[in-house]
């Protein structure tokens, strides 16, 4: 990885309280997983930024290294990896995903 790439994935991940690394945009998911990944923190009613990783092949690779997680969707919040698809899934299904959420006081979307 760059250093100008991982700057940027730095500069991402810090500026925002959340942000979810996915394949397409949060209108229009190029996969299932980024998807689910959508509608789990739009269902949480969290704000959030995205990055669709298909539009920058550099950062589709580096995030991969960034967060040693060879998958992608990839969330992070207040700038702490929290995992893919799958294990937003579970924290969600568990209730761990919205403790996170207000433990990290992250704000609602308004």
């Amino acid at each position: 990885m760059t250093a100008p790439v991982k700057d940027r994935i730095d500069s991402l991940v810090g500026q925002h309280d959340v942000v979810l690394f996915m394949k397409g945009s949060p209108l229009f998911p190029q996969c299932g997983f980024s998807s689910r990944a959508i509608a789990i923190l739009d269902h949480l009613g969290v704000g959030y930024e995205s990055v669709d990783v298909l539009q920058d092949m550099e950062v589709r690779q580096a995030i991969k290294e960034y967060s040693d997680w060879p998958t992608i969707p990839q969330l992070y919040v207040k700038g702490e990896f929290v995992g893919g698809s799958d294990i937003m899934m579970e924290m969600f299904e568990a209730g761990e995903l919205a403790q996170l959420m207000t433990d990290k006081a992250v704000m609602k979307a308004e």
